[in-house]
């Protein structure tokens, strides 16, 4: 078969199976014999090698000059024949394609890739990356090439590199590469666009660290990054959770004014509004409308939950109301949240109006709605209204929650309404809730001040039966009692706590007690008095001295029984020290003065000062009332050596001399006058001081008594509206008469029997009243011991 059609410059290399004939190559068609010789001059450039084509037998079809590339790297030219011709950039890139391919990567592709018959630029390189898909590969040609000097950084290079690998999700090698592409930028002060892919890549493969990394490398490069890669980045912060991240990108972006999109505004605006930068927010939502950007509902819904929760709901109605002008719908959450600020904020007309606006929309109010409006009108005393919507959250098949029930039960406790209060409470039960203890305290209150004694005892052991610590309850429903004054209920709940074995504390006995003695109930005030003193509770002087303030002001001789007993079951030192100033000498086996002085020095005063003063006031009293008035002189003039009345006398020299009895008792003043005036008139006679005056100053009160007393001796004291005044000059020609000196050393029984007799006339109403050291304390807070 002859071959006249075949050209003699068709590539040997394309001759299809090839087979071995002694010193020729065989074919189907033709034989190339590899004769070759270089017969030019040396330096001529022209190749003389023959390429003979034979036929199947042998025969020489046709000889002559070949093709064959110059000396590699001196021109990229070939020789076709005798011409020189430049190699096609398809048969540079088909080789560069064959090399790499073949060897792939590693040592021996740089040494094939050296031996190029030509030298290759980037347009090649380019070229070969886009036919070659193997990232290796890829990156081996990548690298041979930057070392060559003929490189020049090229963006499609990258674009074609980030993305072989990007594909093959080797994202180590991304961040290498990257950083080969950041030197290239600023060695040759080139912006590459590949840097937009990279962000993306890393963002989208949500590498959080990397890409916040790169994204700083090329901001800090200079190199412009798009709105699209901007986005991403935020989106992928935002979605993260990280949206200070998100925040440091956008301000970014705003400060290279890059141009924001629909998707950035549909990003930046909801986020702005739920981290609080409210007015950021805004202020991008009223740019978004200028640039003709339509806001989603997202958007609004975001604006409108954020400015309510901050309670701008001016700005946030105005946005809701922008959005119904637009035509969209509100979402049953946008419903939910305005109707929350308005809640909140304390607006429940408008929150009702949004309320009935939500059903008629065809929205079906969720359990939280309900439980917030109701517990809301409840609390605003709006009852009726929140018992309303209580019935339709019953009715639309909410179990409502143990809050909502207490909210309604504790609002109508606090009204009052007993039969409301316990419906709502048996409802609660029957529905397997637990009550809190605030409902429980809520309930009970209601039920004690109602004086419901057995329904608030059925209450307790329920609340006790329920696992609560009812201690403390039953304590507060005591005080409701006994700060009502009803006595008798009080020990009537009392008695209910002690048969449940439920335990009070100190403080309410002694508040208990105190009310018992008020109402005339010694008899029951007793045991109250020993339970006290039983559980280690300290009797205070002021407790000792109030129950002396009783028996100073009783009538009956029983009654004085009852209180002498309870004065012993104190078992106070008081009580020892009045029982030794009415025995004699011989028991107490030591002078009046001597036990009392005794008695005072074991006292703290800086503790029992107050305590000291009304224990000597009703002590005066007493010992007056009994006749003791020796004792009584005694107990004062102790009582002023110790400093506990320190201003009732004052010595002004020569000019005034003065006693003040105004914060005495009756009993106190008339001894301190007697005493005083004995001081007095020792004090004139013996030194021979005559002042110009003596002032006894009783106030309003103690003046008629003093004036009465002083009266029947003939004094020379003058009654004003509060003080008795005389001129010294008088008071020691009076002193002088021997009636006075009898009567200031108390040796006139007749005189005292008449003083006595109106002393008793006077002291059943002169008493102080009971004094406690403690404010009593709230109801809440009383605690069990």
């Amino acid at each position: 078969m002859g071959l006249n059609s075949i050209s003699p410059n068709v590539s040997p290399s394309k001759s299809p199976n090839l087979v071995s004939n002694g010193g020729h190559v065989k074919a189907n068609s033709f034989v190339r014999n590899y004769c070759a010789g270089k017969n030019g001059e040396a330096g001529s450039g022209e190749w003389t090698e023959d390429i003979e084509y034979l036929d199947e037998s042998g025969s020489v079809i046709y000889s002559g000059k070949g093709i064959r590339s110059v000396e590699p790297g001196v021109d990229d030219h070939v020789m076709i024949g005798g011409l020189k011709k430049p190699i096609l950039n398809a048969s540079a890139v088909a080789k560069i394609v064959e090399v790499v391919k073949r060897w792939k990567w590693g040592p021996e592709l740089e040494t094939q890739l050296d031996k190029l018959q030509f030298v290759p630029n980037m347009t090649h390189v380019v070229q070969a990356l886009k036919i070659i898909n193997e990232s290796d590969a890829l990156l081996s040609l990548f690298k041979w090439a930057k070392r060559q000097t003929w490189y020049v950084p090229n963006d499609e290079c990258y674009v074609m590199l980030f993305d072989g690998l990007n594909q093959c999700r080797d994202f180590d090698g991304i961040q290498s590469l990257f950083d080969e592409m950041v030197c290239d930028s600023i060695k040759s002060a080139t912006q590459f666009s590949a840097y937009n892919r990279v962000l993306k890549y890393l963002a989208k493969a949500e590498k959080l660290e990397v890409s916040f990394c790169c994204f700083k490398k090329v901001q800090d490069s200079g190199c412009k990054i798009d709105t699209e890669t901007y986005n991403i980045l935020m989106k992928l912060f935002l979605n993260k959770g990280l949206p200070y991240k998100a925040f440091e990108i956008y301000e970014t972006m705003e400060a290279a004014h890059c141009s924001l999109d629909g998707s950035t505004y549909e990003l930046m605006i909801p986020s702005l509004a739920k981290s609080g930068r409210l007015d950021a927010a805004f202020k991008l939502f009223q740019e978004m409308k200028e640039r003709n950007f339509h806001p989603s509902l997202g958007i609004f819904s975001s604006l409108v939950d954020s400015m309510g929760k901050a309670g701008r709901l001016e700005t946030s109605m105005k946005v809701y109301m922008e959005m119904q002008g637009l035509g969209l719908r509100p979402s049953a959450m946008m419903y939910v949240s305005l109707i929350e600020s308005y809640t909140k904020a304390g607006k429940l007309d408008a929150a009702l109006r949004l309320w009935d606006e939500m059903k008629i929309a065809g929205f079906r109010p969720n359990f939280g709605l309900y439980t917030l409006i109701i517990e809301s009108h409840a609390k605003s005393g709006k009852l009726d209204i929140a018992m309303s919507i209580f019935r339709d959250m019953e009715k639309a098949g909410f179990l409502p929650t143990p809050s909502t029930y207490s909210s309604l039960l504790e609002m109508h406790a606090a009204s009052g309404q007993v039969d409301a209060a316990m419906k709502l409470y048996n409802s609660m039960t029957n529905a397997g809730l637990r009550p809190g203890l605030s409902t429980y305290t809520a309930l009970l209150t209601l039920l004690a001040h109602k004086k419901l004694v057995d329904v608030a005892a059925k209450i307790l052991l329920e609340m006790k039966a329920m696992g609560f610590s009812v201690d403390v309850s039953a304590s507060d429903v005591l005080m409701v009692y006994i700060k009502d004054g009803s006595v008798d209920l009080s020990l009537r709940w009392l008695r209910f706590m002690s048969s449940s074995g439920i335990r009070t504390n100190n403080f309410i006995i002694r508040q208990l007690f105190e009310s018992c003695m008020k109402n005339g109930l010694y008899e029951s005030a007793k045991p109250l008095l020993e339970t006290y003193v039983n559980s280690a509770a300290k009797v205070d002087l002021i407790l000792y001295t109030s129950i002396l303030a009783y028996l100073v002001r009783c009538q009956e001789e029983q009654n004085e029984r009852h209180l002498m007993a309870i004065l012993s079951a104190t078992r106070h030192k008081a009580h020892a020290f009045m029982c030794g100033l009415f025995t004699g000498p011989e028991q107490r086996k030591q002078p009046v003065l001597s036990f009392v002085r005794e008695f005072f020095q074991g006292i703290d005063y800086e503790l029992e000062e107050g305590a000291a003063k009304y224990f000597v006031n009703v002590l005066l009293n007493y010992l007056v009332l009994m006749g003791q008035i020796n004792r009584a002189r005694c107990v004062w003039k102790v009582a002023y050596e110790n400093k506990l009345f320190p201003k009732a006398i004052v010595f002004d020299q020569h000019i005034a001399w003065s006693l003040d009895v105004r914060n005495l008792s009756v009993g106190a003043a008339l001894v301190a006058v007697v005493h005083t005036l004995h001081r007095f008139r020792k004090r004139m006679l013996y030194y021979g001081v005559i002042p110009r005056r003596i002032k006894l100053v009783t106030g309003p009160t103690l003046r008629i008594v003093v004036a009465q007393m002083l009266s029947s001796v003939e004094s020379p004291f003058e009654v004003s509206k509060v003080v008795l005044r005389a001129p010294g000059d008088s008071v020691m020609e009076w002193f002088k008469k021997p009636i006075v000196q009898q009567f200031l050393l108390n040796e006139i029984p007749s005189r005292a029997d008449i003083l006595m007799h109106r002393l008793n006339i006077l002291f059943p109403t002169s008493a102080p009243e009971i004094r406690s050291l403690s404010p009593p304390k709230p109801l809440i807070s009383a605690k069990a011991v």
